[in-house]
């Protein structure tokens, strides 16, 4: 089924806004800047003057401070109706208290910190299932997620990668995400930190799914479940095993080295959309058909 709601990932620090408080004329340019940004483009997508937002602080161990700076970001593009859902458990989460708000939100906005917490929290819960439901069935319905809060979108999650000599095998470990993306695993901070290796890996034990590298201050809009988006101000990397010609991945003890031929990558800055569909994959305007 493809879902009608929208999602936003994140690959972390995204620009809030937070030195344009109080605003004034000299930060002109900044503002510029900021309003062309993800939270801007989050809030267009909704139903503009009286979107509601709420922003679940799970993953953080910082949630107050969190959502302070999401309401500061939010206020000063006008969007001034803005919760906070610091959901710790599952009985939170099933509490309906949450879901009625769940219910009301036009958008749900996953912050960063771990992953493992908002898995432990969510989790076959009635609130995840209610999300759920709303992403399928609702056109102006967006969940966003940052940094951690991306990355547990997916049904396949990763959940971290040890420091020691890369790509060689067990050097990453992954686990069940949220599941609202079967298609992708999504990692974070991608460039500064140097994750290709590990996103590698993760590809190399999951090669039916799209391994999508989001920048700082970066994201992806996805419409209709396929179709991608890249917004912000840094680039998405994508990494494509579906039609690799040699993954020894299932061959090998933890610790011998990878290999993998015809993993092919696509490099997206703003503006630049890909397009899954049965027929084949289409990048900008150049069509890549499979077989």
């Amino acid at each position: 089924m493809e879902p009608k709601g929208k999602i936003v990932a994140i690959g972390g620090n995204e620009e809030k806004g937070s030195d344009l408080l109080p605003y004034n004329k000299n930060q002109s340019q900044r503002f510029v800047f900021f309003e062309q940004g993800i939270l801007k483009r989050i809030h267009d997508e909704l139903y503009g003057i009286g979107t509601r937002i709420e922003v679940v602080t799970t993953a953080t161990s910082i949630p107050d401070e969190l959502y302070q700076a999401y309401l500061h970001g939010f206020m000063i593009l006008g969007c001034d109706n803005v919760g906070h859902l610091d959901i710790r458990n599952k009985k939170q989460a099933n509490s309906q208290e949450m879901l009625q708000r769940l219910k009301n939100a036009d958008a749900v906005m996953f912050t960063g910190g771990d992953q493992l917490r908002l898995i432990a929290a969510f989790s076959n819960s009635e609130a995840l299932k209610l999300m759920t439901h709303r992403y399928f069935h609702e056109e102006k319905f967006l969940i966003a997620g940052t940094s951690a809060g991306a990355m547990a979108l997916c049904q396949v999650m990763i959940e971290g990668s040890t420091e020691v000599k890369p790509l060689i095998k067990g050097i990453v470990s992954v686990g069940s995400g949220l599941g609202l993306l079967h298609s992708v695993i999504i990692d974070t901070h991608f460039v500064k930190r140097r994750r290709i290796p590990r996103m590698i890996e993760a590809i190399a034990m999951h090669p039916k799914l799209l391994g999508i590298g989001l920048g700082e201050d970066t994201g992806i809009l996805i419409s209709k479940g396929n179709e991608i988006e890249t917004i912000g101000s840094g680039l998405v990397v994508i990494l494509d095993g579906r039609e690799l010609q040699e993954n020894n991945f299932s061959q090998l003890k933890a610790g011998e080295p990878l290999c993998m031929e015809h993993l092919i990558m696509h490099v997206l800055p703003n503006g630049r959309s890909y397009f899954i569909d049965k027929a084949g994959k289409k990048v900008g305007n150049r069509t890549l058909r499979n077989g």
